[in-house]
């Protein structure tokens, strides 16, 4: 999804990292240009100075760029503190046992959602819109509309009014509709997104959060809209409320 371009150094090499996480199978330098919405020569440079340090790794053959074992090895010393993915995990697999559908655990970071987790139930059919390193803004998808639901007013006013999700999802999500959303999320306690971003393919999700109580983290469930129906979703909000309160009770209290 192209981003604003960025206007400082570190600025502009967060944001080509970021891009190329999206890509699991590499990304040419044009690739991520365009994503950043920085100008490639720019990008190559950057690019270039990352791999010297060993943050990117370049394949010679065919030339696509991918995260380098630097980064591998800084997840490796930062996860103690922020990597509640093992925690997560079992919830992820109650919810995707029990309902049949895809489960996702996501985290926040600034103003987006990112994928950390799925696993898929029994029902044939699925839906792909949500995958391992998938980034959304706030507002889009179901992770990232009940994360910003749970945002206070004045955060959730400041972040519309700085960003237009109508440029790359549509008229679905004209600031309007987005608070429209906020505001049933806030009454039902979990979000439903109604195929906005890929038409058939639905999902929920509620929020766990700090011991602070900031929303962090959000239980997705995902599938095709026929398994989606109005009786079926107060059962399947029902399940990722528990499973969410669950989680956030276990991260609050660490065994």
């Amino acid at each position: 999804m192209p981003t604003s371009p960025p206007d400082h150094v570190v600025g502009r090499v967060s944001a080509v990292l970021r891009a190329l996480s999206t890509y699991r199978d590499g990304a040419s330098t044009s690739q991520l240009a365009r994503q950043c919405g920085l100008a490639r020569p720019t990008v190559h440079r950057l690019l270039a100075s990352l791999a010297a340090e060993g943050y990117v790794d370049r394949d010679r053959q065919s030339g696509r760029w991918y995260l380098g074992p630097e980064l591998y090895l800084l997840g490796e010393a930062a996860a103690p503190r922020y990597d509640v993915t093992h925690q997560a995990r079992a919830s992820v697999h109650r919810l995707a046992t029990v309902t049949g559908e895809s489960a996702f655990f996501s985290a926040r970071r600034g103003n987006e959602t990112v994928c950390l987790l799925r696993e898929d139930g029994d029902f044939p059919i699925r839906s792909f819109v949500l995958y391992e390193g998938a980034r959304f803004p706030l507002g889009v998808v179901s992770a990232g509309l009940v994360v910003l639901a749970m945002l206070p007013d004045r955060e959730v006013e400041e972040y519309l009014s700085t960003v237009d999700l109508t440029a790359e999802w549509g008229p679905a999500h004209r600031a309007e509709e987005v608070r429209a959303r906020v505001a049933r999320t806030r009454e039902d306690g979990y979000s439903t997104n109604p195929g906005l971003v890929v038409e058939g393919s639905w999902g929920m999700a509620t929020a766990v959060f700090t011991p602070a109580g900031e929303p962090a983290w959000a239980l997705t469930l995902t599938g095709v809209e026929s398994r989606f129906r109005a009786e079926r979703r107060v059962e399947l909000g029902a399940l990722l409320l528990k499973e969410a309160h669950t989680l956030t009770n276990l991260l609050r209290h660490p065994s």
